[in-house]
């Protein structure tokens, strides 16, 4: 009678797991987006808030290009990352696309005000990339 009982436990058990199993199904997943091109013009290395200041020449794909950013961005730190167009800046003003932030560790929560791990992304509306 315990050994039915067991088998009964494990076969449940086994089954709980199975069900569980979200396998490698890919059909449920979205295609990764596509990163446009990018570089990265000024990074801080050290202290509690850092800036990245990255260039782009199209206002395409610009969330990508910060998730692909921000997903570099390791060291305990307030990150802001700040997204300009290759052209229409002038030697007092960037040609803002958009502006992010990302907090990595207690650090980089407390100097972007969110939770560790999180990211915050915003577009500056009505911005064009090459400027006209």
């Amino acid at each position: 009678m315990q050994r039915t009982a067991i088998a009964a436990v494990l076969l449940a058990a086994t089954t709980a797991l199975t069900a569980c199993s979200s396998g490698d199904d890919s059909s449920d997943s979205k295609p990764a987006a596509k990163v446009p091109a990018y570089k990265i013009t000024k990074q801080d290395t050290s202290g509690k808030q850092r800036t990245v200041t990255v260039t782009v020449t199209s206002t395409e794909g610009l969330e990508a290009v910060f998730n692909d950013v921000a997903g570099k961005l390791t060291e305990d730190a307030g990150y802001f990352v700040e997204i300009n167009c290759s052209t229409g800046g002038t030697a007092g003003a960037d040609n803002r696309l958009a502006n992010g932030k990302k907090a990595v560790g207690s650090i980089g929560a407390a100097s972007t005000g969110l939770d560790d791990g999180k990211t915050e992304y915003e577009a500056q509306q009505g911005r064009t990339c090459p400027a006209k």
